[in-house]
């Protein structure tokens, strides 16, 4: 049957990435790693110390979740390999869709794992800490910033993330000026970091009366939220710290202390800030820890010209330095300038469909293949 022969043409084309793939996903680390785990959960006492023992369970838990996830691939491979022999000696036509239907299933499950292999970098598994600027545009880029700000969370939802804002700041009119936010869930620094950079909207103002076509830039940062203590030397003298009063929702303690942080590193020119805790104290540790994250990655960064986007910072958050543009008049698409990758349906992108993007940029970074068309 011709059809057998392609699809037996489609697995043998997997035999060699699968067998890369484990040995890129350390199968044999991560299986010695649960027994040393489980060993250790054994052991009297396990208990005594609640903080580590948590800890303890939930790398447990993770690794053998992620460990289920690759071995139901690679049975997956082998059933189906199976089945394509099995229906190639009986000569049973009725089994050829079932098999077309398993082999796309695979090729998709594949893609998910391939895409885990490319978060390998040092800080992809840290939760991730963004910020949203409003750039040119006004009362328009405010918008544009809430706009952001709610395609992001659309996505996190999809991914099983959990959000929490730790800085905020109304626009003038509407929108949102500036925001900071916690993303925290599995290698969520790993993926956001593909949206660094200045995000460009072209659409019919809401806020022109005579409906012209306007256009909005807005900046995005992106640092891991590095949980531990970071080996770094802040001169005092080096700092400017600023209280002010929270803004946003937040109950009735906002607005009525100067319990929100501001610190500027002076020789680096890094500004962080936090309104989100309860007290000065909790808001100028977490700015520090904010700080300190950006200085790390300043400090491990060899190339001097890509400086400016691991501290987040764009010098003209306008036209010409835009990642990627987001079109809504007169023609329906989104495009990311670094891939080349575009998809027509604004309104699906703009309410979380950002996967295409970010797998196409993990791919680009790590030397594979550019372009593509939704």
């Amino acid at each position: 049957m011709i059809e057998l022969e392609q699809y037996k043409g489609i697995m043998n084309s997997y035999e060699e990435p699968l067998a890369e793939m484990r040995d890129s996903l350390d199968i044999s680390g991560k299986e010695n790693r649960v027994e040393e785990l489980e060993r250790k959960i054994e052991e009297p006492g396990f208990w005594d110390a609640p903080e580590e023992s948590q800890k303890i369970m939930k790398e447990l838990k993770d690794l053998q979740e992620h460990l289920k996830v690759i071995h139901a691939l690679y049975s997956e491979y082998d059933d189906i390999c199976t089945l394509i022999e099995m229906v190639d000696e009986e000569e049973d036509r009725s089994m050829v869709k079932e098999i077309e239907k398993d082999i796309a299933h695979f090729e998709e499950d594949f893609e998910k794992l391939r895409i885990e292999t490319l978060l390998s970098g040092e800080y992809d598994s840290c939760n991730a800490i963004m910020t949203l600027h409003a750039g040119t545009g006004g009362t328009e880029a405010c918008d544009w910033v809430n706009m952001l700000y709610r395609m992001y969370t659309r996505w996190f939802q999809t991914k099983g993330f959990s959000v929490q804002v730790l800085d905020y700041l109304d626009g003038d009119i509407t929108g949102i000026k500036n925001i900071t936010f916690e993303v925290v869930g599995d290698n969520a620094y790993g993926y956001l970091k593909s949206e660094k950079g200045v995000h460009r909207l072209v659409r019919i103002s809401p806020f022109n009366s005579a409906g012209k076509r306007q256009t909005s830039f807005a900046s995005c940062d992106v640092v891991p939220d590095i949980e531990e203590d970071i080996d770094i030397d802040i001169l005092d003298d080096d700092l400017k710290i600023d209280t002010y009063r929270a803004s946003g929702a937040g109950g009735q303690h906002v607005n009525k202390t100067s319990s929100a942080i501001r610190i500027t590193h002076l020789p680096t020119g890094i500004v962080v800030q936090c309104q989100n805790e309860r007290s000065q104290h909790h808001n100028k540790e977490k700015a520090m820890q904010m700080l300190k994250a950006k200085l790390k990655l300043l400090q491990e960064q060899e190339q001097a010209e890509k400086v400016s986007d691991i501290r987040g910072e764009v010098k003209d958050i306008g036209f010409g330095n835009q990642i990627r543009s987001y079109v809504m008049q007169p023609y329906t698409l989104v495009k990311d300038h670094r891939t080349n990758v575009e998809n027509g349906n604004v309104t699906a992108v703009l309410d979380g469909d950002l996967d295409m993007f970010i797998n196409a940029y993990l791919k680009y970074v790590s030397g594979g293949e550019k372009g593509g068309t939704v």
